[in-house]
């Protein structure tokens, strides 16, 4: 599986959101979109699975492009993991992760017999085999996430899309989610507002500002403290994680006019 975004824009009504956005997934490869708060990430990440249409340019799944498939031929090459993506309605763990089914099935047919196995399949993946018949309200954050990348899972598409999948979770559970993803060794396209964490589980980034992509390659080589400090306002300082040998990132707000103390200024 490929994905292939070349000179995408968006525009919601007359505002633009994205201009003229190249990027690529190769398979089993796993890329990180990043940028501060509403420089576009999830309006290009729905343009993928056909949530959004681009005012111009063209996005490909194996080299067809995607306004020329139907929402289930999508689906069969593209599983999300969206924002606060909980069903409206509380089910079980095991009719959540069923859900991924339905690209497959023909109208009327239930996601059982030959449709079962990649539903077990998915549930063992996530270590949820015995939540199966939980409500997804009585799990924790990090076991409804992992029950949301199952559903993703038992769909099996050959990409999977996840926006800020860490959202809303502690520590363990987000290192616990994503090496997870890491290991299911598929083409990863997923949104991610930690650089920390992007430079950690990603091959490649993309970086956005202000709607258009000003960085890609390599977390090393895109994540500079010049880049940073443009981009999302902050001072970088780059470290050497002390067990991984990878890059970590330690951050410091943009430098200041010193503050005088208290009473410094009545004495002037």
């Amino acid at each position: 599986m490929r994905l292939s975004l070349s000179g995408v824009s968006v525009r919601i009504g007359a505002v633009p959101i994205v201009a003229d956005c190249d990027l690529t997934v190769e398979d089993g490869e796993r890329v990180g979109l990043v940028g501060p708060n509403g420089s576009g990430k999830t309006s290009l990440l729905r343009t993928v699975y056909r949530a959004l249409d681009p005012f111009a340019g063209g996005v490909a799944l194996s080299g067809a492009d995607v306004r020329t498939l139907s929402q289930r031929e999508v689906a069969r090459r593209a599983a999300l993991v969206a924002q606060d993506a909980a069903p409206d309605f509380d089910f079980t763990v095991e009719e959540v992760v069923a859900m991924g089914r339905g690209p497959w099935l023909r109208s009327f047919e239930s996601a059982t017999g030959r449709g079962a196995a990649p539903i077990t399949a998915a549930l063992e993946r996530v270590r949820l085999t015995d939540h199966r018949a939980r409500r997804l309200s009585t799990l924790s954050g990090g076991e409804r996430q992992r029950a949301l990348v199952a559903r993703a899972l038992a769909q099996e598409s050959p990409l999977l899309l996840l926006d800020e999948p860490t959202n809303h979770l502690d520590v363990h559970a987000a290192l616990e989610l994503l090496e997870l993803v890491r290991d299911l060794g598929r083409a990863t396209l997923c949104v991610l507002h930690d650089l920390n964490l992007a430079a950690a589980y990603c091959d490649r980034l993309y970086v956005l500002h202000r709607g258009r992509i000003v960085a890609d390659g390599p977390p090393a080589e895109v994540l500079t403290p010049e880049l940073v400090q443009t981009v999302f306002g902050v001072t970088c300082t780059h470290l050497t994680h002390p067990v991984t040998g990878g890059l970590l990132l330690a951050f410091s707000p943009r430098r200041a006019a010193p503050v005088a103390a208290f009473g410094e200024e009545a004495n002037r």
